[in-house]
């Protein structure tokens, strides 16, 4: 099971959220949803090196997405699926660069 941690107001994670729905294979965890969701997903942001340009630059790092194997990352192609086109320009950042 992949697990993808996300925000449902986040553009990026919804786009995600539109591919697996329905597909066995994917846990969606919205991190808005309950504290303990989030706590679990600091706690993966603040010690996995995938998170390093997300700390460096201070965005969120979401989507993110813990493979089957324990890989942690935020390339959505790892996890087969599509990234969304960066040409939409809707972002959840102040600087207008991703979530």
């Amino acid at each position: 099971m992949i697990r993808i941690y996300g925000m449902e107001t986040c553009p990026d994670c919804a786009y995600i959220d539109e591919q697996v729905q329905g597909k066995d294979g994917y846990e969606i965890i919205d991190i808005g949803r309950h504290v303990k969701a989030l706590k679990d997903f600091l706690k993966l942001r603040d010690s996995s090196p995938a998170f390093d340009d997300a700390r460096k630059n201070g965005y969120i790092g979401i989507p993110c997405f813990v493979l089957e194997d324990g890989t942690v990352t935020l390339d959505p192609e790892m996890a087969g699926l599509h990234p969304r086109e960066s040409e939409e320009k809707i972002s959840c950042s102040i600087d207008g660069r991703g979530c």
